[in-house]
């Protein structure tokens, strides 16, 4: 075990000192504990704890950089996601949350990134919280779960979490009180100024989508489960799209719900927990992630509770419709942990099209897959958003724009390899609106959904015959047990065919645009 002399002298690299006490990999009940000494949230009715957030309770999406030195500049993949941040700035910065936590109590976890052990990261939490350490153990693989302890040796990345430091926008340079930033050559993240927990978890999946493309591991913001055979599929997918429910199947095992990486040999949870949203959430309609916010150890972001019994209200969504659970992913039985598996037999991508344009079920080539994979497309609803009164497109590439360090034709091209190389079938499923769009249509029966897809996991749609889809060019099946025919033709389903082609044609249109603006090399 660590000496207190090695813990002080391993926080003095960041310039850590004087602190008043140091709380090096606390096991969950002392976490707890500590938790509820400090008044950091509630014990709820069955051992959830319940914290908040405070006024960031989600990311803060426009106070994310990526400091800009020398040794990275040429690879980042610049722009409203990676804004550049003077060094020079961020040492002031760095040297300012130091000294504010000088005789303060830090929390320390060690803990892993990457369930393969050929390309895991050591990487180091330092924060204020007791239950943001709690926080990183749950969502991290734990060692301890591996029969291992991560004594001595520098982390491959450091996370400084100082969540109730404010930043000074006219002094800092920051856009807000709260940042978030990375400083890649350095090896360290940066974050204050929001105590939402999501950004310890995603600032490590942008590290690992920078660092792992030059391993040849292609990093994937996706689900992915497993079948009873070993078939694995990869599931791809923008919030609203299903990608949590369609990858919950009681007939397959949870391989992980959010971050993974695809090697040569196979692909590998990067975390050991799960981060599931939870507004609305029912036992009836998702038992599994039910349960484990049923839980010791789980811990409940915003989500309202009556003080006196102690129960959740998972429907009062008035501090936020992003509420949130983290628990560990062995709460969800049968799940893959730690989470390593074969190569995907299967790549499914999920859009909901509101504009009623897309077939139910499509085959991708390839090329089509790094096709769509580069749009990331999908339809905000008219009703979901303040001032959204038509369905509008929606592009994240990859499947996770926020987080990609690189530019996305990086990533891209890794995903044609892959898929070639493993000779993996890859699927679009739109999950969205059939017979017209929305307003006219109506919204894909989920058991259609389910039917389609499980046709495609289980090999029932390897030998039936395609059509070609007259405007995209994909090849959808001609048919599919319990599926009728007429929903696999979107065309056919409208009752006004020439309806359905303008509005199709439009959406192309709309993806030739987007495409024009990430294709920086030529065709794919």
């Amino acid at each position: 075990m660590q000496t207190q002399i090695t813990i002080h002298d391993a926080l003095k690299t960041w310039g850590l000192r004087n602190l008043e006490a140091i709380h090096w990999n606390l096991p969950t009940p002392r976490l707890y504990e500590h938790a509820i000494r400090n008044r950091e949230g509630h014990i709820a009715h069955m051992g959830a704890l319940v914290v908040r957030t405070g006024h960031f309770t989600g990311r803060a999406v426009h106070d994310k950089f990526i400091v800009d030195e020398p040794a990275n500049r040429d690879k980042v993949w610049w722009g409203d996601f990676n804004q550049a941040f003077p060094e020079h700035r961020f040492d002031a910065l760095l040297s300012r949350v130091c000294r504010y936590l000088e005789e303060r109590e830090v929390y320390v976890e060690d803990c892993l990134v990457g369930a393969d052990s050929q390309f895991e990261k050591h990487v180091r939490v330092i924060t204020q919280d007791a239950w943001h350490a709690l926080f990183a153990r749950t969502m991290f693989v734990r060692p301890i779960d591996l029969g291992r302890q991560l004594s001595g040796g520098e982390p491959a990345f450091t996370v400084l979490h100082v969540p109730h430091f404010r930043a000074l926008p006219s002094q800092d340079g920051t856009h807000s009180e709260a940042f978030v930033m990375l400083h890649l050559a350095r090896r360290i993240v940066l974050i204050g100024g929001t105590a939402y927990a999501g950004e310890i978890k995603k600032s490590i999946f942008t590290i690992m989508n920078y660092l792992l493309p030059d391993e040849d591991v292609l990093p994937m913001h996706a689900s992915a489960n497993i079948g009873e055979n070993g078939d694995v599929a990869v599931f791809f997918g923008l919030s609203g799209t299903g990608k949590t429910t369609l990858s919950s199947d009681p007939k397959r095992r949870l391989i992980g719900d959010d971050e993974h990486g695809w090697s040569s040999h196979d692909i590998f949870n990067f975390e050991g927990g799960c981060y599931a949203k939870v507004a609305h959430l029912s036992a009836e309609k998702e038992p599994l992630i039910f349960q484990a916010t049923q839980r010791f150890g789980t811990i409940l972001e915003n989500v309202c509770m009556d003080i006196e019994t102690r129960r959740v209200d998972f429907d009062d969504t008035s501090l936020t419709e992003n509420t949130r659970a983290a628990y560990a992913i062995q709460a969800i039985p049968g799940a893959v942990y730690p989470g390593v598996a074969p190569q995907p037999r299967h790549v499914v991508m999920l859009t909901a099209d509101a504009f009623g344009v897309l077939p139910p079920i499509a085959r991708l080539t390839p090329a089509q897959a790094m096709y769509y994979f580069l749009l990331g497309y999908t339809a905000k609803i008219a009703g979901t958003e303040e001032g959204v009164r038509e369905p509008q497109v929606t592009f994240s590439p990859c499947f996770g724009a926020p987080f990609m360090a690189r530019h996305p034709m990086v990533y891209a091209r890794m995903l044609g390899d892959k898929l070639r190389t493993a000779n993996a079938d890859c699927w679009l499923i739109n999950t969205g609106w059939t017979g017209g769009g929305f307003g006219t249509g109506q919204r894909m029966d989920i058991d259609i959904t389910r039917a389609l897809l499980d046709a495609a996991l289980c090999g029932r749609l390897e030998q039936v015959p395609c059509r070609t889809d007259p405007v995209f060019g994909l090849q959808v099946p001609e048919h599919c047990p319990h599926v009728p025919e007429d929903v696999l033709d979107p065309a056919a389903s409208w009752p006004d065919r020439e309806a359905y082609m303008q509005a199709a044609e439009r959406l192309k249109a709309e993806f030739a645009a987007q495409y024009a603006t990430l294709d920086d090399a030529g065709n794919i």
